[in-house]
């Protein structure tokens, strides 16, 4: 039996192997345990190996490729094509990673190391804190207009609010109602302090990370961006031919609907990693908002658009831009250079 491409459907215990030779001929279909993973793997001639990009993925590439198969990683929604319609279950996804890993367009997902992912495990759970902070931010707010209380929008105002649940400012308010939403403050401060100890952290790594710290130069990317890209995209950028496949793969793109030679483009495709989209277009929007204060050659440019276009289509305008220029802060190894002021 000769294995040469192998597609392994991942799960918590049970793995399923779907493996092909050089003429694509089925040779392999089986169930693994846990266990029994390394083993296998360990015994078989070295192969390609497929997996989609999921939970646990990035740990298992590691450990088989230091068995000497080349592993890729597939996106899962390109692997959805080749499931047979009507015939889900883990053999047939198996099957159509083994097809869709064979495939020459098929762009693999690079594997992470541990630093990578214990970065992104930072940010993970900072953003996962800042939503809870939100959802008890709101919930303290409507509570309290319940009462005719309300404050201004933003953290004064939930400051603002914490201080009449405490009674630091005297407001009526019933006892049972102060003893509920005294667990709302207390949590609300809980995470505060949660979420600086993550910047700290986030912050550390980015000083001593050269790739983060050469991102933080481009203007509109700050530590936290930068570090969420140094972590996600790494160093090598070689699997993006330009800048623009960068965007791309962020989603930043308009997405084509042409035909019969007529370019249609719509709305951005919002694919790939949606946190890094997320962070450049809050970035964008900080330097829309300084733009209209302060007249540079980058204010200039963005002044023009937003007398063309609406400011929430040039924010995203200028995060595909940021996300270029990332790119080519990356290939060549530089940091970005202010453009020169050109004289009127």
């Amino acid at each position: 039996m000769k294995v040469s491409t192998i597609g392994l459907d991942l799960a918590k215990s049970v793995f399923q192997v779907h493996g092909i030779d050089d003429a694509g001929q089925i040779v392999l279909r089986r169930q693994l345990r846990r266990s029994e993973m390394l083993t296998f793997f360990g015994r078989l001639p070295r192969c390609l190996l497929g997996m989609e990009a999921c939970a646990s993925a990035h740990y298992w590439a590691r450990q088989l490729s230091a068995l000497g198969h080349e592993v890729r990683l597939l996106p899962a929604s390109h692997v959805k094509a080749y499931v047979k319609r009507g015939k889900k279950n883990d053999a047939t996804d198996a099957a159509a990673i083994c097809e869709a890993v064979t495939r020459p367009h098929m762009q693999a997902v690079p594997i992470k190391t541990e630093e990578q992912q214990a970065v992104l495990m930072l940010h993970r759970s900072r953003d996962l804190l800042i939503g809870q902070r939100t959802m008890l931010s709101n919930a303290l707010r409507a509570h309290l207009a319940e009462f005719g209380i309300v404050a201004a929008l933003g953290n004064a105002g939930i400051k603002a609010l914490a201080a009449i649940v405490r009674g630091d400012v005297h407001e009526p308010l019933p006892q049972l109602a102060r003893k509920a939403l005294g667990l709302l403050v207390a949590q609300i401060a809980d995470i505060e302090a949660k979420v600086r100890m993550l910047d700290a952290e986030i912050l550390a790594w980015h000083k001593a990370d050269a790739i983060s710290q050469r991102l933080a130069s481009i203007p509109g990317i700050g530590p936290i961006t930068a570090s969420a890209m140094a972590a996600t995209v790494g160093g090598d950028v070689s699997r993006f031919a330009s800048g623009r496949q960068l965007a791309a793969w962020l989603g930043l793109v308009p997405r084509q609907n042409s035909s019969g030679g007529k370019d249609r483009l719509g709305a951005i495709t919002k694919t790939g990693d949606r946190y890094i989209r997320r962070l450049l277009v809050v970035g964008a929007t900080a330097m829309i908002s300084q733009a209209r204060r302060k007249k540079n050659v980058v204010s200039a440019w963005l002044i023009k658009l937003l007398e063309a276009k609406p400011a929430r289509l040039v924010s995203v305008a200028l995060a595909n831009k940021m996300a270029r220029i990332a790119w080519a802060v990356l290939a060549r190894g530089t940091v970005y250079q202010t453009p020169a002021p050109v004289m009127a």
